[in-house]
């Protein structure tokens, strides 16, 4: 974007020179875009920032529900990497980048809650299981035979 706004400043300056009618309404004109141009990589890197922000809560929530489980684990690393990688991408004035990998890393981070859920509840329902089997069992041995 520094780019854009040295070659609006510079066409701004030729125009200085052009002649008084047009000068006017050509410099407002430019004068204009330049502040639209700036205002908008502001708001970018704004939004670019919250963006990686929030990547970043979704990672610290992964990192709470996965734990010391290894569901997940693979998840979590991945989403750690990728939000390394956006706020590399932010520090160099990527935001594109930025937050494309935020956006990973949040999908990572989501990936990872969802796989230690998973086996949360499927660990409860094999003990859920375990005991049903356990009271049939005992159900069975208590109860008189009927032949």
């Amino acid at each position: 974007m520094r780019s854009s706004s040295a070659a609006l400043a510079n066409v701004y300056s030729r125009l200085i020179v052009a002649t008084p009618v047009h000068r006017k309404g050509t410099a407002l004109a430019i004068g204009v875009s330049l502040l639209a141009t700036l205002g908008a990589c502001a708001n970018t890197s704004a939004l670019t920032k919250e963006r990686v922000a929030q990547s970043d809560t979704s990672v610290q929530q992964a990192q709470q529900a996965v734990g010391r489980s290894e569901a997940g684990a693979i998840e979590l690393q991945q989403a750690k990497d990728k939000l390394s990688a956006a706020k590399v991408a932010l520090d160099n004035e990527q935001p594109q980048e930025a937050e494309r990998s935020a956006a990973q890393a949040h999908l990572y981070a989501e990936l990872a809650i969802a796989k230690s859920q998973t086996a949360s509840a499927r660990k409860a329902a094999e003990e859920v299981l375990a005991s049903l089997e356990i009271l049939r069992t005992e159900a069975e041995r208590t109860s008189p035979t009927q032949h």
